[in-house]
């Protein structure tokens, strides 16, 4: 509007992408492949240890689940207090939760102690990836915000890739070695917190809480790296962030609950299949090794999922993009219960690795930007910590449905998660090339 000075928000999205956002982008990647490769670590784990201390489908079920129960109340907790308190502390306390817990666990003698462990370590995880994908959003230029939030989604891809090579190669080593796998996770988590640390805090919650010289510093040098000369700001006023209950406003009821649906099937499909593929391999007749090594494959099938939605979320949309992805994603979970053979078994799972994380990549994308700032942490953590509960439910869902029909019965029940999703998706609001919402 000509006479009206920029808002601060405005004079970020006209900037071009710099190595100020880029630094940005690592620091808080860095943090995400952590958070996947710990939970990745944890379906090679079950595998060995199945065979270690001999354990049943309900403890094994149990092992994959209770980091999930951690990741729903860290996440509900994280995007509380990313609205309260900002989104840099946050990130701070969760990665430091996160390695003293992983590093604990790979010390634990009994079933109970790894279980508490690792609901600890589920507390950090949680309330950590809501608020990266937040804050990223908050800084990335609005013409290619979903773009760069796919990037950072696909952080998660090299996170589980590591995972996935550290199973491989560590794990089968010696009867130690998902204890070395899980005290690998430590040394890199030291790193990433000092990295966060070195963060900027997020301008839209800076002036949302009437701290305006401390957004306008940050503003600035965003400003400097991409050579263009700071202008005064239109002031923004400080509020206070309203409670959960906004979310179901009458504004907000439909997109809140359109997003939950799609949160709770995605991660029912998504952590049913993966964290569990190493065991049903070896149940399907593949060695532990042999087993290890299409994992590895599949996994690494995520990263052409993440580079492909992340161009066609800026030329396609989020909700399409997300919708496509999902649908993919349903009929490869079908192939994959019916393949026979190692190539029918690496196709189908490489397919669904590929439209699977897509989709995820399209998903964390779409979260922040529905709500305005005041609320984007709240409703962000909240939709995560609602898809949690089905994290919790499927690792334990997997063993009755493979009782009650095997491979096809399990895969079958995520396929049709995936096209509720879908479904689902169609009901967000297409926010592609506009500015977030305050």
């Amino acid at each position: 509007m000509v006479g009206q000075r920029p808002t601060r928000a405005e004079r970020l999205d006209r900037l071009p992408f710099t190595r100020v956002h880029g630094r940005l982008l690592v620091g808080s990647g860095t943090g995400w492949a952590l958070d996947a490769m710990d939970v990745g670590l944890i379906s090679f784990v079950m595998a060995a240890l199945a065979a270690q201390w001999d354990l049943g489908s309900t403890q094994l079920s149990w092992i994959g689940s209770i980091g999930f129960v951690g990741m729903a109340l860290g996440a509900s907790l994280g995007g509380l207090l990313a609205d309260r308190i900002g989104r840099r502390q946050v990130f701070a306390v969760t990665l430091l939760i996160y390695g003293v817990a992983t590093g604990a666990s790979a010390l634990a003698g009994s079933v109970a102690v790894l279980l508490v462990l690792r609901f600890v370590v589920g507390l950090g995880l949680g309330a950590e990836l809501p608020v990266a994908s937040t804050l990223v959003s908050e800084f990335a230029p609005a013409r290619i915000r979903g773009r760069v939030v796919v990037i950072l989604e696909a952080f998660w891809a090299v996170g589980w890739t590591l995972a996935a090579l550290i199973g491989y190669v560590v794990v089968p080593a010696s009867d130690s070695g998902w204890r070395w796998a899980l005290a690998l996770g430590t040394v890199p988590a030291a790193y990433a917190l000092v990295v966060r640390l070195g963060l900027p805090e997020s301008v839209r919650f800076l002036e949302r809480r009437g701290r305006h010289e401390e957004a306008e510093a940050v503003v600035r040098r965003f400003e400097k790296a991409a050579d263009i000369e700071a202008v005064p700001s239109q002031p923004i006023p400080a509020v206070q962030p309203p409670p959960p209950t906004a979310l179901w406003d009458k504004r907000f009821r439909l997109r809140t609950g359109a997003l939950w649906a799609v949160w709770f099937c995605v991660n029912f499909s998504y952590y049913g299949a993966f964290i569990w593929l190493p065991t049903l391999l070896v149940a399907s007749g593949f060695s532990l090794v042999k087993s290890f090594e299409y994992t590895l494959l599949i996994t690494l099938a995520q990263l052409p999922g993440y580079a492909v939605a992340a161009f066609l979320i800026e030329r396609w949309g989020r909700r399409p993009t997300l919708a496509v992805f999902l649908a993919g994603s349903a009929v490869a979970a079908g192939v994959f219960g019916t393949a026979n053979g190692a190539a029918g078994v690496l196709a189908a799972g490489m397919a669904l690795s590929f439209f699977n994380l897509g989709a995820w990549g399209a998903l964390y994308a779409v979260t922040p930007e529905i709500y305005p700032t005041a609320l984007r942490g709240t409703g962000s953590g909240w939709a995560a910590g609602f898809g949690r509960i089905a994290s919790i439910l499927a690792p334990l869902s997997v063993p009755p449905l493979k009782a009650a029909g095997g491979n096809v019965a399990v895969f079958t029940t995520f396929a049709a998660a995936f096209v509720v999703a879908a479904v689902c998706a169609l009901a967000l609001p297409e926010l592609r090339g506009r500015a977030l919402e305050e």
